[in-house]
């Protein structure tokens, strides 16, 4: 059951879309399957609608591959003219860093829409629908779109689907509501190509991509007792390999697989000469530990079993870092 709070921000917002006609849609750098999903899906719904929008991602790197399938074709990675004049909707952002480092699309739009799950979301919309316990941003969309009475055509339910699948790690992740659950059940009454989706974002595996896997995996490191474990990606592996760096999306949870592993982490340098010079992800196996509140300590965030953040410290000072925190941080083992 939805909260007061959450019902009044869900009418807000439905009443601010329904009072505007032009739109951005934006969502986080390396996107992953919610803010794909979820872009689409509310490009799609806002269409039905009637109105104007266009989709924007910053930066130039290529979409991870396993989403290729998805009609992305109108994802445009330059602002359009007419930014200013069109109302800012962004999903799946806990903070507006994630955006991208452009100040203008959120210093110079008449309205910023906020709509995101992230328990540390900083709320930097002047309207924010922000449902912490919400399994993904696309279950948060499917109650916007229900207030707006968008009809839940094929096609939106397929984009809400990825969003869902992937944030619950195929229904697999503490985050796997019951409610999640009766979401997809309806996604796929109402059309969507389950095993089209399983088949694009989990068996479309490039060679390189296995490659840079078996680097990160030889690289990997214990801690703690095997509690913690760690590895790296330089630079040079992606240009060896021939890798992007959307490649390194998902090497993580081979790592939190680990027999006995509460947390693990994986630091990779970009394969590009723009942005920080290292990316790091956390993700918790005990649901005790809060990963984002990890991340934040060194101005990222995320969700609690999964987090993240950015560093030019070099990857031994990174290690040492998250060894810190993590023994700071972990519950003890009885």
């Amino acid at each position: 059951m939805s909260s007061p709070q959450t019902t009044s921000e869900v009418a807000a917002v439905a009443d601010a879309i329904r009072s505007r006609d032009r739109f951005l849609l934006v969502t986080h750098e390396n996107p992953d399957g919610d803010a794909l999903g979820s872009i689409l899906a509310l490009k799609l719904a806002l269409d039905q609608l009637g109105k104007d929008s266009v989709m924007y991602l910053y930066g130039d790197a290529p979409l991870p591959a396993e989403y290729s399938f998805m009609p992305l074709a109108e994802l445009r990675r330059r602002l359009p003219d007419d930014w200013r004049d069109r109302v800012l909707i962004a999903v799946d952002c806990a903070n507006e860093s994630r955006i991208g480092p452009e100040p203008e699309p959120l210093a110079g739009a008449p309205l910023v829409l906020d709509i995101d799950h992230h328990h540390d979301n900083s709320r930097f919309g002047q309207l924010n629908l922000i449902v912490p316990n919400a399994s993904s941003t696309g279950e948060v969309l499917r109650d916007l779109f229900a207030e707006l009475e968008v009809e839940l055509s094929p096609e939106i339910a397929e984009a809400l689907y990825i969003a869902l699948v992937t944030d619950t790690g195929r229904f697999q992740y503490s985050n796997t509501s019951a409610k999640a659950l009766r979401l997809a059940a309806e996604l796929v009454e109402a059309g969507a190509d389950v095993h089209r989706i399983f088949r694009g974002v989990y068996e479309t595996v490039q060679f390189a991509k296995l490659k840079l896997l078996a680097r990160a995996l030889e690289r990997a490191q214990i801690y703690d007792g095997g509690r913690l474990v760690v590895s790296y990606l330089l630079r040079s592996d992606f240009a060896d390999i021939g890798a992007a760096e959307a490649y390194s999306e998902g090497i993580i949870d081979y790592l939190r697989a680990v027999e006995g592993a509460d947390m693990a982490a994986l630091i990779r340098e970009p394969p590009r000469s723009n942005g920080p010079t290292r990316r790091v992800s956390l993700r918790a196996s005990n649901d005790e530990l809060d990963v984002s509140a990890i991340a934040r300590k060194s101005g990222g965030g995320g969700h609690r079993q999964a987090a993240g953040f950015s560093s030019d410290a070099s990857v031994e000072e990174i290690t040492d870092f998250i060894q810190r925190e993590f023994l700071a941080s972990a519950p003890t083992r009885t």
